[in-house]
């Protein structure tokens, strides 16, 4: 379980310095991630321990992460801005 002082943490993580990514992971950190699954808020933390290339090449679907954990939360990510 996260705690709030964890929140924060992976809210100041989440400002890359790539706007593109700021403007995905700021308010997946504030509006979603209190609500995923354990499983999946250990995923996010894991991707944000990657670099910001390799991040952005799957936020933009230019590549797919090899690793399926880190697959599913771009998934999740991407599925809570691009919505069917």
């Amino acid at each position: 379980m996260y705690s709030e002082e964890d929140i924060r943490r992976l809210l100041w993580q989440s400002r890359r310095g790539m706007l593109e990514l700021d403007l995905l992971f700021e308010p997946f950190v504030k509006e979603a991630f209190r609500d995923l699954p354990e499983d999946d808020q250990d995923r996010f933390v894991n991707l944000l321990a990657c670099e910001d290339q390799d991040i952005f090449l799957w936020v933009m679907e230019r590549e797919i992460p090899q690793d399926p954990d880190l697959h599913k939360i771009v998934r999740i990510i991407l599925d809570r801005v691009q919505p069917s």
